[in-house]
């Protein structure tokens, strides 16, 4: 079957995965582009969970106030490198991390912080577990997990703080 460049470039845009990949997949999904996201989207899941164990000492503090200064917040995320610490991807997802800590207010980066016997819902208090606000179609562990597909390194959420005025 012969792939179209329109089709590359489509899956492209709408992942984020590189050329050479982008066409090998669309070979193998015949030419279907929603198929092919879907074989982009198994990959990078079985990407990331290969560099779970891998160790993440650089990375970057995101910094956020909301305009009129009355809440803003702090998001630790960690990579394995400073190169990586410092592309476009990884930057980005450290700004819709901390958007998504000033939104959504949660208490705890992951369920294994949760206290036990809490009947808190995960979805709520737990970062990793919220729908993304910019899309509530993925949850932010998703938007993580495409991230370290891009990058190629482990990504992971230390630490956050949110302020309020008045809390």
């Amino acid at each position: 079957m012969q792939i179209t460049a329109s089709a590359v470039k489509e899956l492209r845009e709408r992942t984020g995965a590189g050329v050479l990949e982008c066409r090998n997949v669309l070979a193998e999904a015949e030419g279907n582009v929603e198929r092919a996201m879907q074989v982009l989207k198994e990959r990078g899941l079985a990407k990331a969970e290969k560099k779970t164990g891998r160790s993440t000492g650089q990375g970057l503090v995101e910094a956020y106030i909301h305009p009129g200064g009355r809440v803003g917040a702090l998001v630790e995320v960690n990579c394995e490198t400073d190169f990586v610490a410092r592309t476009q991807e990884f930057m980005q997802l450290a700004h819709d991390l901390v958007l998504q800590v000033v939104a959504t207010s949660p208490q705890f980066v992951t369920r294994e912080e949760m206290p036990a016997g809490a009947e808190l819902n995960p979805q709520e208090v737990c970062l990793l577990d919220q729908p993304f606000i910019k899309d509530p179609g993925k949850s932010v562990k998703d938007l993580i997990t495409e991230t370290i597909a891009k990058v190629g390194e482990n990504v992971r959420v230390r630490r956050f703080s949110r302020f309020e005025l008045g809390n």
